[in-house]
């Protein structure tokens, strides 16, 4: 997969960890940011760094914006700045803009103006750490969309010993089961004859509702 060119502006916490594993992933990417303290404060982090308002048209047209295969709005203290940067960004041809909200109302207005994407950075990870710390058979947790999830799961008590066709495990269950685990290793797509052993969990795709009698 070819790296892809990325645009990163405000480097708070949310910005500068995306930044962070954006290259860690082999992109190549630029941030913005206003303070150039919080600028130099991360720049072990993130090399390449320009300072400047990511609100001024004249700063924004000279980085060539059409040019990001995506442009990342991390702005999280000030929402007006963070919309009127979206804004700003789509009318100089930004391909794919991904802004971070913190109300449903702001989520609306960044949408109506440009936003291709939403996300709430810290409910999502509240979210995501109530499930896996909060469920005693669920291990871990990425929601797809509202009405599905991928869950690593212990194995119901009930499938030990069982294969995945004697259980019956997509039509008497509803879920589909992408992989197993065991010691920390992954094994995609396990062949219907697999049977469940004791010390592995499952990664299992399904909605909520159907997960649930699967981790009593």
């Amino acid at each position: 997969m070819a790296a892809k060119s990325i645009l990163v502006v405000g480097l708070g916490r949310f910005g500068r960890h995306i930044a962070r594993k954006f290259i860690e992933c082999g992109n190549s990417v630029l941030a913005i940011e206003k303070s150039e303290e919080r600028a130099d404060s991360v720049v072990n982090l993130v090399q390449n760094i320009r300072i400047g308002d990511a609100a001024n048209e004249d700063f924004i047209s000279s980085l060539g914006i059409a040019n990001f295969d995506l442009c990342v709005v991390a702005i999280g203290d000030n929402f007006q700045t963070a919309l009127e940067v979206t804004v700003l960004l789509k009318d100089m041809g930004a391909k794919y803009v991904l802004a971070r909200a913190t109300r449903d109302v702001h989520k609306k207005l960044l949408l109506r103006n440009g936003a291709d994407h939403v996300v709430y950075a810290e409910r999502e990870m509240a979210e995501r750490l109530a499930i896996k710390y909060g469920s005693p058979h669920i291990f871990d947790y990425i929601e797809l969309t509202p009405e599905y999830a991928i869950y690593e799961i212990e194995v119901p008590h009930s499938w030990l010993g069982k294969s995945i066709v004697e259980k019956s495990v997509r039509t008497r269950y509803h879920v589909s089961i992408l992989a197993t685990k065991r010691n920390g290793k992954i094994y995609p797509l396990p062949h219907p004859d697999h049977v469940f052993s004791e010390g592995e969990s499952l990664m299992v795709m399904g909605s909520p509702a159907d997960i649930k009698p699967l981790t009593k």
